[in-house]
């Protein structure tokens, strides 16, 4: 390691993996560089706890060092505000780091379990190990911290890593890949570009462990990739998230707390209220509401204010203009197509078969239907796939409460949005349609972790443990289940 530089050095040059874009592909473009991998993995450079904590150092050296190249990046991939980079993606992402640098010791002990009289004189726990090489395939809308922050656990757990970014949002690609392998490992880390052809080919190798974040619908493709080689695998993926809206409210109270996490990062947000459930009453109170929270939030002119954010590109754009034929615009609906502009936009009178209704929005676009009662919202949310998040407001707890008892989604906001978001002592993951498996602090380290049960048995005592052995009678079967049964710890 280069001590005046923070970076890792190998004895030859080492480049990460970019495929141009449309060319002709090699036989294949992977093996070199996933063999050079597993083969650190195999010589166990990567289980030493300070190896570890060297590689979580220096992906933190690289969020201090290139901050601003990093901000410039997401401006220029989804005009997205300083404080909102600072804020979703690299002081949340540091958190990770700092957090996985001061428990990594304590997370990597074995954890001792209880044991029955027939095993007391043995050692019982369980071992954390690296699963070996992981990918990481992460998704354009936050392309710094879901990208980075299952890195995290992946290098605490001891793995060997893969990085697949988003092509979308190619300036924080380019970064991502030309400039994080300097701070790691190169050895035992790698990233590769490209789109869906390169993800679709590397996909075709056996890994020991996938981490996906993105639609459902490529999730599934990625799902039966990992299905050929029995490929453990986490899935963070999306849905139409609902916010249920309860009269006993201060409407301007929920409308600053929906209009804030709806339209941050223009709506781009796997956890963002895909549609509002309200009385018909709340629906008028809350509209306008609405509207002065937009206005207060991002001026009179919402195009021109430095806090909203851009459509990624031209692709979704237009299928978000599209959606602005839904229903009846009651608040903004304006659009730029040079801009990638879309105003923040509430729907009303919105049909349930609508294409608003079908797809998740992932825009700035926030369709409001009407329910006459809770129980009506309750069976119009569980009648639907389980969704990623899941909000409800009302000053009546047992309103919240009853939501939270009658649902079920991957996560769950009472009275406010995806604050759950910033709390690492929580895990993050979907549930059903919206995905499987879970991280965020320790979660991301047991994720990245395979738990292997051990038992360490004393090597005499034999007189001790005849009393397993065959010739069978009842009086030995009898002795041998009470000290199986019994849950004791002695020593």
């Amino acid at each position: 390691m280069d001590a005046r530089r923070g970076c890792w050095k190998v004895p030859f040059r080492l480049v990460p993996l970019t495929l141009s874009r449309g060319a002709p592909f090699k036989m294949d473009p992977f093996s070199d560089t996933l063999q050079r991998l597993r083969e650190a993995f195999r010589s166990g450079r990567t289980r030493p706890a300070e190896f570890r904590a060297a590689q979580l150092k220096g992906l933190g050296r690289f969020l201090q060092d290139h901050k601003k190249l990093l901000q410039e990046a997401l401006a220029q991939d989804l005009h997205k505000p300083a404080s909102e980079s600072e804020m979703s993606e690299i002081s949340l992402t540091q958190g990770e780091v700092t957090l996985a640098l001061r428990n990594l010791r304590t997370w990597m002990k074995d954890e001792k379990v209880t044991k029955n009289l027939a095993t007391q004189l043995d050692s019982a726990f369980i071992r954390k190990e690296p699963f070996g090489l992981v990918l990481i395939i992460s998704p354009w809308n936050y392309p710094v911290n879901l990208t980075l922050v299952p890195l995290v656990g992946a290098l605490a757990a001891g793995n060997c890593v893969v990085l697949k970014p988003s092509e979308i949002s190619k300036n924080t690609e380019q970064v991502l890949a030309e400039v994080l392998p300097q701070y790691l490992d190169q050895n035992c880390f790698a990233v590769v570009q490209g789109g869906p052809e390169e993800t679709g080919q590397l996909l075709k190798h056996k890994f020991d462990y996938i981490f996906f974040t993105g639609s459902p619908r490529v999730g599934k493709i990625v799902m039966a990739a990992a299905t050929e080689h029995l490929t453990p695998i986490t899935l963070e993926l999306g849905g139409k998230n609902p916010c249920y809206v309860d009269d006993n409210c201060d409407p301007q109270t929920v409308a600053n707390r929906v209009v804030w996490f709806r339209y941050y990062n223009m709506g781009q947000t796997c956890v963002a209220p895909d549609y509002v459930l309200c009385s018909p009453e709340m629906q008028e109170r809350l509209l306008p509401a609405m509207q002065s929270a937009i206005t207060r939030f991002y001026g009179d002119d919402p195009r021109s204010s430095p806090n909203l954010g851009r459509i990624i590109n031209e692709k979704h754009f237009q299928r978000l203009q599209g959606l602005l034929g839904c229903g009846r615009v009651a608040i903004g609906g304006q659009s730029d197509e040079r801009d990638r502009y879309i105003a923040p936009t509430v729907l009303v009178d919105v049909q349930q078969m609508e294409p608003v209704m079908q797809e998740e929005i992932f825009g700035p676009i926030l369709p409001i239907l009407n329910v006459r009662s809770l129980d009506e919202a309750i069976d119009f949310i569980n009648r639907r796939e389980k969704p990623l998040a899941l909000y409800a407001f009302s000053t009546r707890n047992q309103v919240v409460k009853q939501v939270l008892d009658r649902t079920s989604s991957g996560n769950f906001g009472g009275n406010d949005g995806f604050m759950f978001m910033t709390l690492n002592s929580l895990p993050f993951g979907g549930v059903g349609n919206s995905g499987m498996g879970k991280y965020h602090g320790k979660f991301s380290f047991d994720t990245f972790s395979h738990h292997r049960a051990c038992l360490l048995a004393h090597s005499g005592l034999e007189k001790l443990k005849g009393i397993r052995y065959p010739p069978y009678s009842v009086c030995r079967l009898r002795m041998l289940l009470m000290a199986m049964e019994t849950r004791c710890t002695i020593l």
